[in-house]
């Protein structure tokens, strides 16, 4: 497996003051322990870049960024809503976050690569269609899986998004768009109690009870999960990778570890396998607990890789 690992130290300029949980130091905490595992050099690097106007659009309303660019500081910062806040270098992080999706679609259906890790933020899967939200402001695979259907045999496509909150920014974009699938599992009752109870054959919502542990999500996702895979036999998978339903993140209560998500990781390579000419992106999300974030990024990553 070739993977391309996609990040730029300028996602760090995003900055929502000393005590936000969505902080530069998770970057930092990733980079560095593949640089001590040696991971960093088994995967093949590439920096972000911008996604233009026009990409942006392919996921949001035509005002969305434009409200975005009216409310960016020039100095300080802004809060868009409870816990997101504009600084002066956010939409240019969350222009490249955005970007690096599309770097990394465009290589994988190239073949250039097998599949990709965006190691990015802002992160993106709370982003609506016409509303940032949750930390993030473009919604990232969004965009991805919006530009993937634009090329030549790309016509299906799956995300699974793993983050310990629900994806309702993802769901709210592909809702009536029967050629996304969307498989969330999330803890339930929690942030941000949007669309959990949504009924479309599409959006396949696995609510997990707080405390809930690995083996518990391993079970709602072979139970309703991979039968919904295995029925829309995708062209393509997105993957949006919050590790924030580790059992050591502060922000949540699930009870995963990292041979939970190096399950998953495999489980979905398999699916890409089958069906998908082991097409796979994955951009991150959540992950607040700086060393649990390093080490289960590091497990899917070794996945993706096949080791």
């Amino acid at each position: 497996m070739v993977t391309t690992y996609i990040s730029h130290q300028d996602c760090g300029l995003h900055n929502m003051g000393p005590e936000h949980p969505e902080s530069p130091i998770r970057l930092l905490a990733i980079a560095r322990h593949l640089e001590r595992t040696g991971l960093k050099d088994q995967v093949t690097q590439m920096q972000s870049i911008h996604a233009c106007e026009e990409q942006l659009l392919l996921a949001h309303a035509p005002l969305h960024p434009k409200r975005l660019q009216m409310k960016l500081p020039e100095k300080g910062i802004v809060y868009t809503d409870d816990d997101t806040a504009l600084c002066p270098d956010s939409l240019h992080a969350a222009s490249l976050a955005a970007g690096s999706t599309i770097l990394a679609t465009n290589r994988v259906i190239s073949g250039k690569t097998t599949n990709a890790f965006c190691a990015v933020r802002p992160p993106g899967h709370h982003a609506e269609h016409n509303m940032p939200m949750g930390f993030c402001f473009y919604n990232n695979v969004a965009i991805g899986a919006m530009h993937a259907l634009a090329q030549p045999g790309i016509e299906r496509v799956a995300i699974f998004d793993f983050d310990v909150h629900h994806g309702n920014g993802t769901v709210d974009i592909f809702k009536d768009r029967p050629e996304v699938l969307v498989c969330s599992t999330f803890q339930h009752p929690f942030y941000p109690e949007r669309y959990s109870n949504i009924s479309r054959p599409n959006i396949i919502n696995c609510p997990l009870a707080a405390h809930s542990d690995g083996k518990a999500f391993r079970e709602i996702v072979e139970r309703r999960c991979l039968p919904a895979l295995q029925n829309h036999k995708p062209d393509m998978i997105f993957i949006s990778a919050g590790f924030d339903a580790h059992w050591e993140d502060p922000l949540a209560d699930l009870k995963l570890n990292e041979e939970d998500y190096r399950w998953i990781t495999q489980l979905l390579m398999d699916t890409a396998r089958l069906y998908s000419n082991n097409r796979i992106v994955s951009v991150l999300e959540g992950g607040y607990n700086p060393t649990s974030l390093a080490y289960s990024t590091a497990a899917h990553i070794e996945a993706l890789l096949g080791f």
